[in-house]
């Protein structure tokens, strides 16, 4: 694999594996300071609510529900959500929907 096809993704939806047991995050890239991955998550999956590090989620398909504290987000193609350090997080795919994740030191 080359260097250049590490960094650049000219159709990421093609990365998403989708599996009847649970999301299967396909990373793009996995540092100790730095990941970045693919989701996809099967109609009717869910990402239990759970806390974690500031994250962002950025959604390239699909229709759902992300809940971030005490809110909850309708999610479909387009849509950016910026998660602050130790708030719980979790999602609820109506559709088949496909995401971008990154995670990072601040």
């Amino acid at each position: 694999m080359s260097e250049t096809s590490q960094i650049y993704f000219a159709e990421i939806k093609s990365k998403a594996v989708f599996a009847a047991d649970g999301p299967k995050p396909q990373f793009l890239i996995d540092t100790p300071k730095f990941k970045s991955l693919v989701v996809g998550l099967e109609a009717g999956g869910q990402i239990p609510v759970h806390p974690g590090e500031a994250a962002m989620y950025h959604f390239l398909e699909g229709e759902g529900l992300m809940t971030v504290g005490d809110e909850t987000f309708a999610i479909k193609p387009g849509v950016t959500v910026v998660v602050p350090s130790g708030a719980k997080r979790g999602m609820n795919a109506k559709t088949r929907v496909v995401f971008l994740g990154a995670k990072g030191e601040a």
